[in-house]
């Protein structure tokens, strides 16, 4: 598996593709960084990419997994990151594993190894 892009590379790709210096792109890069956070209590959307939303989890019953004791889990607020379907097609339907738009993408939660129970 191919490692993750670091910042300066993204920087670097940016740059060369829309013509601007790699410290434009990374100024860019890090002013959309600040208006996600900025905006994520209103849900930011990326174009595209998806959007950031914020979720209250409700209070939840839970067990501790080395004792088994029932455990109260209390109520929080969390980031998502919903991922548009634009970008779930572009990614899925290119790297599947079926080559380039030949397969669906996997939407029962079973991986390809993975054998599947249908009693």
């Amino acid at each position: 598996m191919a490692k993750a892009m670091t910042k300066s590379q993204v920087t670097e790709h940016l740059a060369g593709k829309v013509g601007i210096t790699k410290k434009a792109a990374g100024e860019f890069l890090d002013h959309l960084a600040a208006l996600a956070h900025k905006e994520a209590k209103n849900t930011f959307t990326l174009p595209g990419m998806g959007k950031l939303v914020l979720i209250n989890r409700k209070a939840r019953m839970g067990r501790n997994p080395q004792t088994g004791e029932r455990i109260n889990i209390p109520a929080k607020r969390v980031m998502k990151f919903r991922v548009a379907r634009a970008a779930k097609e572009a990614i899925l339907m290119s790297s599947g594993p079926h080559g380039a738009g030949g397969g669906r993408p996997d939407t029962h939660g079973h991986g390809e190894g993975r054998p599947q129970n249908h009693d």
